[in-house]
C-alpha cells in the first residue's frame, strides 16, 4: 500500500519566481554577450590594440574621469553646503537652479560651447573687431575641442549628481554637532573640514561615481572634441575596422572600470558608519553673509548654473528661433514623433517590468527572486555603447534564423523583425534604465503599510487584485515620477540608439548628432531644444518633489 508522504514540499510553478529570471535574463544577456565575444574573437586584435590604440583610449579615460571627478566633487560640495548653511542673496532661488543643468544632455552643451568660442563664433569674431586682430595669428585664445574643454562641458553637466545627494547629506546632519564645534571655537571653514565633510562623504563620493560612470561611457562629447577614448574606441574599431571581437575588448575595459568604481563605493559606504544622536532633529540655522561674502557666495553658486545650463540653453534657443527653416521640415516632426513612441513605450514597459519583479519578490518571499533582483540593476552601470554591442550581434543572429525558419516554413522572407525595428532600441532603453524604475518601485511599496494588502488577501483579493485595488492608487505618485525619469533618460539616450536604430530611423538625439557631426549647428538647434525642454520638465518635478 502506497502512502503519499505529505510532510514532503511540492514544488509549484511560481509567474513571479519566472518572471524575476526572465527579467535578469534580460538584463544579463547583452553583458554575457560581450564578455563571449571578446573571449572568442575572430580576429585576435588584442596585441594590436596594446600596442597601438588602447593605451591612448585608456588614458585618455582615466585623465577625464578625474578631471570630472575633482570639478563635480568640488563644485557640488561647495554649493549645497552653501545654500544649505548660509543665508545670502539669491539662495532660495539657486537651491533650485542648480539642479537645472541636469536637463540638457552633455553632448548639447558641447555643441552650444563650440558654437560661441569657435574662431568664427560670437566671441572670437567681437574680440578681433574689437581690438582690430586680423588673424587667429594675432592672438591666443584656448584650443576649444580639447580634452580640456571636454572635461568642463561633462563636469557643468554631471555636478547636480553630488550636489542633490550632498545637500541632503548636509540637510540630514545632526546640528548638535556643529553647535559643538563652534562651541569649541571652530570657524566655518574647520566646521566644514573637521564636521560637515566627513559626515557627508559617503554621499559625495557616490555622487561622484556616477558623475566618472557617465564620463567614461560618453560618446557625443568626446566624439565631436575629437578626444579618443574607449567609448569612442568601440565605435571605431567595430564600426570602422569591422572587428566586433575587438570592440568587445575594449568594451570589457569600459565594464571593468564602471564595475571597480560602483565596488568602490559600496566599499566606502560600508565602512562609513554615522549614526543620529538624537530622536528629535533640529532644522538647520543658516548663518547670515554680509557684505562680499554674501555676493562671492552668490557668485560660486551661480557660476555652474550659468555655465551648465544658462550658457547652452542660451545658445541652442537662440540658434533655433533663427532656424525658422527647420522648425517646418516634416522630418523634424518624424523625428519628434518617433522619439515619443519608443521612450513612450520604453518607459511603459520598464515600469510595468519593475512594478512586476518587486511586487513578486515581496509577495514570493522565495530566495531566487531575492538573489536576481539586485542583478537586474546591472544595466544601468553599462554604458550605452557596450549594451549596443551586447545586444546588436545576438538579435542580429537571432533575426536571420528566425527569417529563415519563416521563410522555409511559409515562403514568405518576414526581414529582421527586432533589428530591422525599433524593437532593439526598446530593449536597450529597459535594460538600460530597469535600476531606476525598480528603486522607485521598491522604495514606493516600502512605504505602504503591510496590513492593507493583508486585509485585502484576507477579503478574498487575489494578489493581482490587492496590487490593483490597494497598492497602485498609493503608489500611483512614485510611479509617475518613475516614468517621467525613464523617459527623459530614453530621450537623451545617444550611443544605444546610434547603434541599434533601424534604417533611416531618427530620434530628436540622433538628429541633433547627425547635423552637429556634419557642423550644422544651426540645424542641430531645434531638435536640441526639444531635448532640453523634456529634461526641463523632469528637472522641474524632480525640484517640486524634493522641497
Amino acid at each position: 500500500m502506497h502512502i503519499q508522504n505529505l510532510t514532503a514540499p511540492r514544488l509549484r510553478f511560481s509567474p513571479w519566481s519566472a518572471g524575476a529570471l526572465v527579467i535578469a535574463v534580460l538584463v544579463v544577456t547583452p553583458l554575457a554577450s560581450v564578455l563571449w565575444i571578446a573571449l572568442t574573437p575572430r580576429d585576435n586584435i588584442w596585441p594590436h590594440l596594446l600596442a597601438t590604440t588602447l593605451p591612448r583610449y585608456l588614458g585618455n579615460s582615466l585623465i577625464l574621469m578625474a578631471s570630472v571627478a575633482v570639478m563635480v566633487a568640488v563644485t557640488g560640495t561647495v554649493t549645497a553646503w552653501l545654500v544649505t548653511m548660509y543665508r545670502f542673496p539669491g539662495r532660495r532661488w539657486l537651491e533650485w537652479l542648480l539642479l537645472l543643468p541636469l536637463a540638457i544632455p552633455a553632448y548639447i552643451g558641447a555643441y552650444a560651447i563650440t558654437d560661441l568660442l569657435e574662431y568664427a563664433g560670437p566671441v572670437q569674431s567681437g574680440l578681433r573687431t574689437l581690438f582690430g586682430w586680423a588673424d587667429a595669428r594675432a592672438y591666443w585664445f584656448p584650443e576649444v575641442r580639447s580634452r580640456e574643454t571636454a572635461s568642463v562641458v561633462l563636469a557643468a553637466a554631471l555636478y547636480p549628481y553630488v550636489y542633490l545627494l550632498a545637500r541632503a547629506a548636509f540637510l540630514e546632519q545632526s546640528v548638535s554637532a556643529f553647535d559643538v564645534a563652534r562651541t569649541l571655537g571652530a570657524g566655518p571653514w574647520r566646521r566644514f573640514l573637521r564636521v560637515g565633510l566627513p559626515l557627508a562623504r559617503p554621499a559625495i563620493a557616490v555622487g561622484t561615481a556616477i558623475a566618472m560612470m557617465e564620463t567614461v561611457s560618453d560618446f557625443g562629447v568626446v566624439q565631436y572634441f575629437a578626444v579618443q577614448t574607449l567609448t569612442t574606441g568601440i565605435f571605431t574599431t567595430w564600426l570602422e575596422a569591422g572587428n566586433a571581437g575587438g570592440a568587445a575588448q575594449i568594451a570589457l575595459v569600459v565594464m571593468a572600470i564602471v564595475l571597480g568604481l560602483v565596488a568602490l563605493e559600496k566599499n566606502s559606504r560600508r565602512r562609513s558608519r554615522f549614526y543620529q544622536m538624537s530622536r528629535q532633529q533640529r532644522p538647520t540655522e543658516r548663518i547670515t553673509l554680509t557684505g562680499w561674502r554674501a555676493w562671492m557666495a552668490s557668485f560660486l553658486c551661480a557660476l555652474p548654473v550659468a555655465i551648465g545650463f544658462v550658457l547652452p540653453a542660451g545658445v541652442i534657443t537662440v540658434l533655433a528661433v533663427r532656424n525658422t527653416a527647420e522648425w517646418s521640415d516634416p522630418r523634424l516632426l518624424q523625428t519628434l514623433w518617433n522619439t515619443l513612441f519608443v521612450s513612450g513605450v520604453a518607459a511603459a514597459v520598464t515600469v510595468t517590468a519593475a512594478l512586476f519583479l518587486v511586487y513578486g519578490v515581496r509577495l514570493s518571499g522565495r530566495l531566487l527572486p531575492r538573489a536576481l533582483l539586485p542583478v537586474t540593476t546591472l544595466g544601468y552601470a553599462a554604458p550605452g555603447a557596450v549594451l549596443g554591442l551586447g545586444l546588436l550581434l545576438p538579435m542580429a543572429w537571432a533575426d536571420h534564423r528566425i527569417a529563415d525558419a519563416i521563410e522555409a516554413v511559409f515562403g514568405v522572407d518576414p526581414g529582421l523583425l527586432m533589428t530591422g525595428t525599433t524593437f532593439a532600441i526598446i530593449v536597450a532603453y529597459v535594460v538600460r534604465f530597469f535600476a531606476i524604475a525598480q528603486g522607485a518601485a521598491d522604495s514606493a511599496f516600502g512605504r505602504v503599510s503591510p496590513n492593507l494588502p493583508l486585509a485585502a488577501r484576507s477579503l478574498g483579493r487575489s494578489a493581482g487584485g490587492t496590487l490593483r485595488r490597494i497598492h497602485l492608487p498609493l503608489i500611483s505618485g512614485s510611479i509617475g515620477t518613475a516614468l517621467l525619469l525613464v523617459f527623459v533618460d530614453a530621450v537623451k539616450e545617444l550611443p544605444a540608439t546610434l547603434l541599434l536604430r533601424p534604417f533611416n530611423f531618427d530620434t530628436l538625439a540622433t538628429r541633433v548628432y547627425d547635423q552637429a557631426s556634419l557642423e550644422r549647428i544651426s540645424a542641430a538647434a531645434p531638435p536640441a531644444l526639444m531635448v532640453i525642454l523634456v529634461g526641463l520638465t523632469a528637472v522641474l518635478i524632480l525640484a517640486r518633489s524634493l522641497k
